[in-house]
């Protein structure tokens, strides 16, 4: 993979563990906060009505910050100006290289999610199918049980309190691991491989 494409990969992969790891608490915080209020606010109400309601908040902030300091100004007689101008100061704008070096990457990662997906469902490998075919199978009672918004809900909560539970208790975690893990697992696939006629025949390349 090109060097360039490479940093900005890591340099993000770096920020998103120090928020699931909790390194900077108020930060963590303050994303698990808005995210979960949007997720549940998406269960009553619709897209457009959480961002409008959303920004129409946020709006309503500035707007009376905005206003408080001014009047604080006409009342102390001083001249600090904009209280966002060290804001509005700031360039907002999207790169070409940047565009292209996140589009590079996310075409890489579609790329290789269909080739999985077709290796997959034209059964390349019997036993990776198989757990394939027992994955969705198992998804289709969690979505008789759960929604997505639902999903997503537990998914976020559980993507900021596991990295934290495992590096806090991961001794116990990984001694438990390895003695629930079933050994000859590899001879076991390689039998039940080795019974399937067509698991012999080589793809062609």
């Amino acid at each position: 993979m090109d060097e360039t494409l490479e940093r900005p990969v890591v340099h993000w992969k770096h920020k998103v563990l120090e928020l699931l790891y909790w390194r900077d608490v108020r930060a963590s915080g303050l994303v698990l906060g808005c995210s979960l209020f949007l997720l549940l606010s998406l269960l009553s109400c619709s897209i457009i009505s959480v961002l409008s309601y959303s920004s129409l908040a946020l709006l309503s902030l500035t707007l009376s910050f905005r206003t408080y300091r001014g009047v604080l100004q006409a009342i102390q007689k001083s001249d600090e100006g904009h209280p966002f101008k060290r804001y509005l100061a700031q360039d907002i704008f999207l790169s070409k290289d940047v565009v292209q070096r996140h589009s590079d990457m996310v075409l890489s990662r579609i790329n290789g999610a269909l080739k999985e997906l077709r290796r997959l469902f034209l059964v390349e490998d019997l036993i990776d199918s198989l757990k394939f075919a027992a994955f969705l199978w198992v998804l289709t009672y969690v979505g008789a049980w759960f929604n997505g918004l639902t999903l997503l809900i537990l998914g976020l909560i559980g993507a900021f309190n596991g990295p934290i539970v495992y590096e806090r208790h991961q001794t116990q975690i990984d001694q438990f691991h390895f003695q629930t893990e079933e050994p000859g697992v590899g001879s076991h696939r390689a039998t039940i491989t080795a019974k399937v006629p067509w698991s012999k025949i080589k793809n062609p390349k």
